[in-house]
């Protein structure tokens, strides 16, 4: 049959190295020579921002490390590329797309990355994204970076909205630019670009996943998960990542709750007797054909066994929130603290002032957000309405929102069509798989939400209902 690399998943890749048929330096080589192809020529996707110089040689190592018997785990050997707001000590940038930190360093591996190193997975480079995470203008599109310019969506380039602000990370791995890839989110950016290519996306429980050694927007939403072209994949990068964090408090909660095996999880039958219930609360949003869609996945998923319960109402929880604002400042000027102390930016307002004096490159769409949070915010969050903006927000997506739910109607899981920020305001996990096409071939997702450190749930209800609607098609690239 031969290795095909187009669409491969972790266990086959693992399949052909043990078989000798394939090496990760020749995995790495095939990936390398399809971004040349088509990231930077052809459909010109533009979503690898910059290659890992030492990646070949990590990979040959880890292919002497698999001769001499010594396997670390799933990911040994597997190409992985990370959001560029995600710190890696080595000869690679981190500067979440923004100029003002193009020259940036990190002093110290993120501890997912360490994490990532541990389990032999070759971080073969930084994927472009929404500036600073898609929180520096009001008019920014997904996916542009002053750094690293557009992110186009392999689906229809400049037609469909690549979705974001992992948007680098989803495109590579809709356009098997890599094997998976790690991407961030504080309100939908995750879900969002991985529903708009048509790719799984994992949304994890705040604090499963360390946030140390990430360029921030909050603390309170913000988490890294994984972008993979199956559920099975997705689960795998996922485990690699969780771990407890002496630095992290968010992660001291999870301990014992932390998998020992997702891939466990993967059941075909999974949803069988899952008693799922559909969010109807933000259903006006949707086309007719997306509409269409979401019926034909709730058929299907009572073909499979689901006991469907129809319908609730949870609409956008944080439309009217300050909590994003009012942390950026402090979040952001903590983690630029931690940087090269030779870098011309030590703070939100460095970062300003460095936009303006190069506004022609920098400016692009504006930085409204950027002076938002500097002159509107203390940074102190000591604010009233900081304050009870947060703990409406949990309020409302806790305890009046998918708890609630979950408890009232004995359920599973929520069926979220598309994308909603009920997760991320909670810090809950919810999962995203394809679904289908509209006829104009833009992808469409649908999200399966959980309470907290539900993941093993939803990963065997997700599964199930991949295996079940096998929606994915791979992009046709030029």
């Amino acid at each position: 049959m031969g290795f095909h690399l187009q669409e491969a998943t972790i266990q086959e890749i693992r399949q052909a190295f043990a078989s000798g048929e394939l090496t990760s330096r020749r995995l790495t080589l095939m990936y390398l020579e399809r971004i040349a192809e088509f990231d930077k020529a052809g459909s010109s996707l533009n979503s690898v921002l910059e290659l890992n110089p030492d990646a070949l040689y990590i990979a040959e190592a880890l292919d002497l490390e698999r001769a001499e018997g010594r396997i670390r785990g799933p990911l040994h050997g597997i190409p992985v590329l990370l959001k560029d707001n995600i710190n890696t000590a080595d000869k690679m940038h981190t500067s979440a797309g923004t100029l003002a930190l193009a020259d940036s360093f990190a002093p110290e591996d993120a501890f997912l990355v360490k994490r990532l190193r541990e389990q032999g997975a070759v971080i073969i480079g930084k994927a472009n994204m929404t500036e600073l995470a898609n929180f520096m203008s009001d008019v920014m599109p997904s996916g542009y970076s002053s750094r690293g310019g557009q992110v186009l969506n392999p689906y229809g380039p400049g037609k469909f909205d690549p979705g974001g602000s992992s948007t680098g990370s989803a495109v590579a791995v809709a356009a098997n630019l890599c094997t998976v890839a790690v991407g961030t989110e504080t309100s939908g950016s995750i879900l969002d670009p991985a529903c708009c290519n048509s790719i799984v996306g994992i949304k994890p429980t705040l604090g499963l996943i360390s946030r140390t050694g990430i360029c921030p927007i909050t603390y309170t939403q913000d988490t890294a998960g994984p972008l993979a072209r199956t559920v099975e994949d997705a689960a795998i990068l996922l485990e690699a990542m969780t771990g407890i964090d002496p630095e992290d408090p968010a992660t001291w909660a999870s301990r014992g709750r932390e998998p020992s095996d997702y891939r466990s999880c993967l059941d075909p039958s999974g949803l069988a007797g899952a008693r799922i219930c559909i969010n109807r609360g933000y259903e006006e949003e949707f086309t007719a054909e997306e509409k269409a869609l979401i019926d034909q996945c709730i058929r299907r998923m009572e073909e499979a066994g689901a006991e469907i319960v129809e319908h609730i109402d949870l609409p956008h929880i944080a439309d009217h929130s300050c909590v994003l604002l009012y942390e950026f400042k402090s979040a952001l000027n903590r983690y630029l603290a931690a940087l090269d102390p030779r870098l011309p930016v030590k703070s939100l307002r460095d970062i300003i002032e460095f936009n303006n004096y190069h506004a022609e490159e920098a400016l692009k769409y504006g930085q409204s957000l950027l002076l938002r949070a500097e002159h509107d915010t203390s940074g102190t969050l000591t604010e009233a309405q900081y304050i009870r903006d947060r703990l409406q927000d949990w309020r409302r997506s806790r305890e009046e929102g998918i708890d609630r739910l979950l408890q009232e109607y004995s359920l599973d899981a929520l069926f979220c069509p598309g994308v909603t920020d009920s997760p991320a305001v909670s810090g809950y996990p919810s999962i995203i798989v394809p679904a289908g096409f509209t006829e104009t071939g833009k992808p469409f997702g649908v999200a399966f939400t959980g309470t907290a450190y539900s993941e093993s749930t939803l990963i065997r209800i997700a599964y199930s209902f991949e295996q079940r609607v096998n929606a994915r098609i791979p992009p046709i690239l030029e």
